[in-house]
């Protein structure tokens, strides 16, 4: 599991949202709906980064720590490419210390996926759909 293909943002007004990053940021997507049910932006790939809690509370603000009161409305999904390599990824995540928070389960959306959180509580969505195909850099295709 050597790869992140969405990181989704839970946001207040899609609207706006999809007009700063597209409009401000300059991030790329097919969406031409000014208020769409959901954005992808094409990006050109994803990276994943650690750092010490303390020291990124503290670059955030020295005088005041921002706190964590339950879901932050920030998910980070990993993309299978079947429902097997699901349910192998949602056992070596909770074998890994992760907690399953819905277990793999078909959806409304027709795939089949689940949560699971890491040890600091964030939360991580494996899924499959067999509509999806991948490029060569097993990056999720989204048109």
């Amino acid at each position: 599991m050597n790869r992140i293909n969405l990181i989704t943002l839970g946001v207040r007004d899609i609207s706006l949202s999809l007009t700063f990053y597209r409009d401000g940021l300059g991030f790329q997507t097919s969406m031409t709906e000014e208020s769409p049910g959901i954005v992808f932006f094409n990006n050109a790939g994803t990276k994943l980064s650690l750092y010490p809690l303390e020291a990124l509370t503290k670059d955030i603000n020295e005088k005041e720590s921002p706190s964590k009161q339950g879901f932050s409305g920030i998910t980070i999904a990993y993309n299978a490419k079947s429902a097997e390599e699901v349910d192998e990824i949602m056992e070596k995540a909770e074998k890994a210390g992760g907690t399953i928070v819905k277990a793999p389960q078909k959806v409304f959306w027709g795939g089949y996926s689940g949560y699971f959180s890491d040890p600091d509580g964030y939360y991580w969505e494996v899924a499959y759909s067999e509509d999806w195909n991948f490029d060569e850099n097993d990056m999720l295709i989204i048109e």
